[in-house]
């Protein structure tokens, strides 16, 4: 963000408190607003996360007390009309209230050359000593995002888990703390973009913003380099970060975690974690959104007579599930609130699907009873009916063959 866009942003107004908001009343604001329009609960927002970001940025400013009076020292300068027309100069307005003089802030830039002279680094070193105190110290600037994933097995990925990610980032060199330049040496502002890291490129008559070339985005050029990290103020790091997995994770998920991400640089925010999960698949129990799913044998005794049968549950002992006289194999049944944990506390459900078993191998008196059924149920064929409406199928198809279309029958 540019220097220009800093002071005309109105940091109180997005905040929603006055001028002279106390930093209680200023941190209290922010908790509420930004409990409201956090990412995590409000998913596929982009208006809901462009919020978070501007209350977010009004923050970071306001809260910090030396940020927060260079703020209004800009906004007082700059954005409260401090530049007039000419004639406006070093005056008294129409008003009566003293107006800024631009000829004291020139001599202030350029010292004994002049505002533009050779002895000094002109409007750009005002505007730079004003929201960055020090000299050549970049801005705050956020820290990369980077992603990994992980493997969980299906009743961790039920439960939620919290597990160590090892981490090989970018992060500022230890040798130069992140400047870049040798050991008792500074950066310098970068001349191109007076230390934006952008410059606007013309075409046809608008200016788009690009990559400052000289400084490729840092706002600094390093003249003598440090040797640990040829100038590039970066080296890598590697860390070890406890990553959070929600209860009730799916298979391809991506997990955003926070300032988790890689370090900031120059006091900015770190970035975000971003983790593609891959769920391995249960023995057992499969998921449908919300509901898990498991297939149940049972004998035909179980099926035609009624039963009570036992029913395993992912999270603990098994259920009890009553079958009906004449369970049809095949039949869904459902046992509410033994499913996946969703994000409001309530669970999916677990749907049970029972399947006739026929056994491989019987005993002589298995097979005489088995034998005495088929013959006291001879009289019915469970195929009938199939049969009949096979029947009559063949039977259209042949009828329409022969007959053709009627009239009015356009087909």
């Amino acid at each position: 963000m540019s220097q220009k866009d800093m002071y005309e942003k109105d940091y109180y107004k997005a905040l929603g408190v006055s001028k002279d908001a106390t930093a209680a009343e200023i941190k209290k604001a922010f908790r509420a607003l930004a409990k409201k329009h956090h990412p995590d609960s409000n998913e596929n927002d982009p208006k809901a996360e462009a919020r978070f970001k501007e209350v977010s940025e009004a923050y970071d400013v306001l809260s910090d007390e030396a940020k927060r009076k260079e703020y209004d020292e800009a906004r007082s300068l700059f954005g409260g009309g401090g530049f007039r027309p000419p004639g406006g100069f070093g005056g008294t307005g129409g008003g009566g209230s003293s107006t800024f003089d631009i000829n004291d802030l020139l001599r202030q830039a350029g010292g004994a050359g002049g505002a533009g002279g050779a002895g000094g680094g002109g409007l750009g070193d005002v505007f730079g000593g004003i929201f960055n105190r020090g000299g050549g110290r970049s801005r705050p600037r956020r820290g990369a995002d980077i992603e990994s994933s992980v493997t969980l097995s299906f009743d961790e990925a039920l439960e939620g888990i919290t597990l160590p990610l090892r981490l090989t980032t970018e992060a500022p060199c230890g040798v130069c703390s992140g400047t870049g330049a040798r050991n008792g040496t500074t950066p310098r502002m970068c001349p191109t973009c007076g230390g934006a890291g952008q410059v606007n490129r013309n075409a046809g008559g608008f200016a788009f913003p690009e990559t400052c070339r000289t400084c490729r985005g840092r706002g600094l050029v390093v003249d003598d380099p440090c040797p640990a990290c040829s100038g590039s103020g970066h080296a890598p790091s590697t860390r070890t970060v406890q990553a959070r997995i929600p209860a009730g994770v799916r298979n391809g998920s991506r997990i955003r975690l926070r300032g988790k991400g890689a370090p900031g640089e120059h006091g900015g925010e770190a970035g975000d974690l971003l983790v593609a999960v891959k769920v391995s698949p249960h023995p057992v129990f499969g998921r449908d959104g919300d509901n898990l799913t498991v297939t149940v044998p049972i004998s035909f005794g179980e099926a035609a007579l009624g039963a009570d049968i036992s029913v395993p549950v992912p999270d603990g002992g098994p259920v009890k599930l009553r079958l009906a006289e004449g369970t049809q194999s095949g039949r869904v049944m459902r046992v509410r609130g033994r499913g996946v944990r969703r994000k409001d506390g309530t669970r999916g459900d677990l749907l049970v699907t029972v399947e006739v078993a026929v056994p491989q191998r019987m005993s002589q008196e298995a097979k005489d009873a088995l034998t005495a059924y088929a013959a006291a149920t001879s009289d019915t064929d469970p195929r009938a009916d199939l049969t009949a409406r096979a029947t009559a199928a063949a039977a259209h198809r042949h009828s329409a063959r022969h007959t053709g279309p009627q009239a009015g029958d356009t087909s």
